[in-house]
């Protein structure tokens, strides 16, 4: 599966470059996954958050996905590292399934490594996203 291009707001790929200069210069158990985050990063397209289009996952847009093979689907935030909390409904964008999704649009299949191994994710919808809602606003 091809490689699609992804886009990230300026604001948020800031925020991501601190997120990441910071974590990388300790080593942990994120280390693997914010080497994937940063590949993300190096390869998204960077826009303004008014160019941004209202399906693609940003931070905090909440996101409906459905698993290879699962019947139901999962519905979830994109958060940074400090806000996560599962539990809720909250997912870092650390973690392997958060670095996946972030940039990519409704509609998108992909595929992406957890410590269980290869999984496929389709994005069905951006029930939310903050750019497109400010934008609603203004």
């Amino acid at each position: 599966m091809a490689k699609r291009t992804i886009y990230i707001t300026e604001d948020d790929a800031r925020r991501l470059e601190e997120l990441l200069k910071a974590g990388l210069r300790h080593s942990g158990r994120d280390m693997a996954n914010l080497r994937v985050l940063q590949d993300e990063l190096r390869r998204a397209k960077i826009v303004a958050p008014d160019e941004i289009t209202p399906d693609v996952v940003t931070m905090y847009s909440c996101v409906q996905v459905r698993a290879s093979g699962d019947e139901e689907p999962m519905v979830f935030s994109l958060v940074f590292p400090e806000q996560a909390d599962p539990d809720r409904g909250r997912i870092s964008v650390v973690a392997p399934i958060g670095a996946a999704v972030l940039g990519y649009k409704a509609g998108d299949t992909i595929r992406f490594s957890t410590p269980g191994g290869v999984q496929q994710l389709h994005i069905e919808q951006v029930l939310y996203q903050p750019e497109s809602a400010q934008q609603v606003g203004a």
